[in-house]
């Protein structure tokens, strides 16, 4: 497996609002993978001839209207765009990749399992997980059939929470989300999964802003809970721009309006939301 090309999909915005996360993801997964990795970018496409075609307005191609994020339905067909040969990576744009690939790829899926994923809490967290496509052909649905249904990507992240047999477990520093309890050498990939408190915005707003555009993330804004972390993103965005990585290199022809749902209650994560949840919780208490 060694001599392999890893390949790495990766979910990310149509409409350019994550090029800092994308040149971050790309230079961080080049500076520690040691075997040469092929990234494919998922964004939805104008183009009918797109594996990635939508057309809302028609009612084309992928339907992304109860989707979280404009690329949440794509991990499901990933095998399918590998012809279910071999291996594939899938990740959403808002990591910073500290360990190298190499090792994640090669991760055992056994037994009944199709990917490897964290499992933390009984939930299956697939926003970064490997594929075994040849096996993903015995489970997941058509891709046909995944555009078309408004319930398509539910359905799938339930059945893989009621049946845990289709996950081999990985160690959950893989998939480290913002942070957790654990210090940045621990890390294998950093996943600063919040979307109110992503490092990138501090970027992408003022950038969008002076373009005449918007983030796809219309919730509230505020500063991550754990600086180190700011910190740490800030670092590799610098170093990315010092090894002549640039964000205009990840610029695409912006996709346009599509439906998604409204961050307007978003309400993060309890990693994030610490002095929120405990409010939360007396707030419950007090009614009892």
């Amino acid at each position: 497996m060694n001599n392999e090309i890893i390949k790495v999909f990766v979910g990310c915005d149509p409409n350019n609002s994550d090029l800092e996360q994308m040149m971050v993801l790309d230079y961080s997964i080049k500076k520690h993978t040691t075997i040469p990795v092929e990234i494919i970018w998922m964004q939805l496409s104008r183009d009918p001839e797109s594996f990635w075609y939508s057309n809302p307005e028609k009612g084309e191609g992928w339907n992304t209207q109860k989707w979280a994020t404009p690329f949440s339905g794509f991990r499901w067909a990933i095998p399918d765009y590998c012809d279910f040969k071999g291996r594939a990576i899938y990740m959403d744009a808002d990591m910073v990749v500290l360990s190298d690939l190499s090792e994640l790829w090669s991760h055992p899926i056994e037994g009944e399992a199709i990917v490897a994923a964290k499992t933390k809490d009984s939930i299956a967290r697939l926003c970064t997980c490997v594929w075994d496509c040849q096996k993903a052909s015995q489970v997941l649905p058509p891709v046909s059939q995944l555009k078309a249904d408004l319930e398509g990507h539910g359905k799938l992240m339930k059945q893989f929470k009621e049946q845990p047999e289709l996950i081999t477990p990985y160690i959950d520093s893989y998939n480290c989300i913002d942070g957790e309890d654990l210090e940045i050498k621990d890390m294998k990939i950093l996943h600063y999964s919040d979307m109110g408190t992503q490092f990138s915005h501090k970027y992408s707003i003022s950038r969008l802003k002076s373009e005449g555009a918007k983030h796809w993330f219309d919730g509230k804004i505020m500063p991550h809970p754990r600086q180190e972390l700011t910190d740490l993103f800030d670092q590799y965005y610098k170093e990315a721009l010092k090894e002549n990585y640039s964000v205009e290199n990840y610029r695409v022809e912006p996709f346009g309006d599509f439906p998604k749902k409204t961050h307007k209650n978003y309400k993060g994560n309890k990693i994030t939301r610490i002095d929120s949840a405990k409010k939360s919780l007396f707030t419950r208490l007090l009614k009892l």
